[in-house]
């Protein structure tokens, strides 16, 4: 591996690990700046029909999940990158201030180009959130601004 490639990996590496930590902070600013403009971001369980793309869709999205959040923290895992592809193990808990809280696993992938983050896609078991969320937690969605939504159907 050159020192080119070396120094690049750290730079990819930075920017997820950057990124995360604006998301756990939920410093939306911050956040969009390791995301380029036509970023696409969608959780797997989902699938590509409703994904988010760019920073402010993205930050819409999120927004529904983890803004009504008392507390929220993103905790670093193990982390591992071919140069511009990234995956990202690690865990998330969710508090919500009726009491409810919950610890989901993740593995995330990103695609890192330019030093931003231009693919990013969760994969994670959603029937972990359902079981621990508040009853209203879904409804809750269904009455969600959903101005964001992307079909990134034979894109990702």
């Amino acid at each position: 591996m050159s020192v080119e490639q070396v120094q690049h990996t750290g730079e990819v590496e930075a920017a997820v690990h950057g990124m995360w930590e604006a998301l756990s902070a939920r410093d939306w600013e911050a956040m969009k700046t390791f995301l380029s403009d036509d970023c696409i971001y969608l959780d797997m369980p989902v699938g590509p029909a409703a994904a988010a793309r760019g920073p402010e869709d993205i930050v819409k999205r999120l927004k529904i999940g983890l803004e009504p959040l008392a507390s929220y923290e993103n905790f670093t895992g193990l982390m591992v990158s071919n140069g511009a592809d990234v995956m990202y193990e690690h865990h998330e808990e969710w508090r919500w201030a009726t009491g409810e809280s919950a610890v989901l696993q993740f593995v995330t992938v990103h695609r890192v180009e330019g030093g931003r983050i231009t693919l990013w896609k969760d994969y994670w078991d959603m029937s972990a959130l359902a079981d621990h969320a508040p009853p209203t937690w879904l409804a809750d969605f269904a009455d969600a601004d959903m101005s964001w939504v992307f079909d990134a159907t034979g894109l990702v």
